[in-house]
């Protein structure tokens, strides 16, 4: 697989693995927080039939992190862009979390470019007709407000030793019960050196400051109608057991021509992809079939 870093414009560089072939190209990506690493239990089962771009986002693991531009719209035609660079005029996206909400503006936004969308997430809106907040407009805003206000206080953790970092991280997943080679794997990916010498998260704050006080107004469902191929939501067991959401997740079903719905038992938002990964990548592969034997007879 190569690596690169690609140059979309002056302002924008993007990590890359990828290989380039003559088979069916799937655009992998991930989660809020996460790296191209997620996908390394996951991509052995597509390569033998297909071929996979598999980027960080902007702000994200060797990806540039400018000061601004973490709307899902600008990460999403980074991603256009980033297409374009390698010479990909359609693929299948298969976005986790963050990557869901990009690859579905993608599909939005460029329908001729994406052939099927996977998502596991943007399954509902925060707030709105479609939101998980129930309350009144002025409620609502307040609570929008509370949650910015506390985004800058998120302290991110400093090391002296990568061992102490990974240790940390470890730790962290196995306190939800998660950990095999491929957690570890992208636990390492996360670890950057300051300048001073210390060993921190790539996820800064700043970055993720703004990401999230975008994410609050975001309304998936304008993006959702305008979308033209075939979905397939992929909810973790706690979205399936919640009411609201279910709900929210079939009325943006309805919203689209072709939608699948397939809940992947016992599975974690986000980290399924590392947790159960042969049982989600056929989930995927059965899906991405299916839409290719529709293409072929249509």
């Amino acid at each position: 697989m190569k690596q690169q870093r690609i140059q979309l414009n002056k302002d924008i560089s993007i990590y890359v693995n990828y290989t380039k072939g003559e088979k069916p190209p799937v655009l992998f990506l991930h989660f809020s927080g996460g790296t191209s690493a997620m996908w390394s239990g996951v991509l052995p089962h597509f390569l033998e039939e297909y071929e996979v771009i598999v980027p960080d986002l902007r702000g994200h693991g060797r990806s540039d992190r400018p000061e601004m531009g973490y709307h899902i719209d600008d990460m999403a035609q980074d991603m256009f862009l980033l297409l374009r660079k390698l010479g990909i005029a359609q693929c299948h996206v298969v976005g986790s979390s963050l990557g869901a909400e990009v690859g579905l503006c993608l599909a939005a936004d460029h329908p001729e470019m994406v052939i099927s969308l996977v998502c596991e997430g943007a399954l509902y809106n925060e707030f709105g007709e479609y939101g998980l907040f129930v309350g009144t407009e002025e409620e609502a805003e307040r609570e929008k407000a509370r949650v910015i206000a506390e985004l800058p206080k998120r302290q991110v953790p400093v090391y002296d030793t990568p061992s102490e970092y990974s240790a940390e991280v470890r730790s962290s997943f196995e306190g939800l019960g998660l950990w095999n080679e491929y957690f570890s794997a992208f636990a390492e990916s996360t670890m950057v050196q300051t300048e001073e010498g210390k060993f921190i998260s790539h996820y800064e704050n700043r970055v993720r400051t703004e990401y999230i006080s975008k994410y609050l107004d975001v309304k998936f469902d304008r993006y959702y109608k305008r979308v033209q191929c075939p979905i397939l939501f992929l909810p973790s067991e706690e979205d399936w057991n919640n009411e609201r959401i279910r709900s929210i997740m079939h009325a943006f079903a309805n919203m689209v021509k072709v939608c699948v719905i397939r809940r992947i038992p016992q599975s974690i938002h986000a980290y399924v992809w590392m947790q159960m990964p042969f049982v989600v990548s056929g989930a995927v592969k059965t899906f991405l079939t299916d839409v290719n034997r529709r293409t072929a007879v249509g």
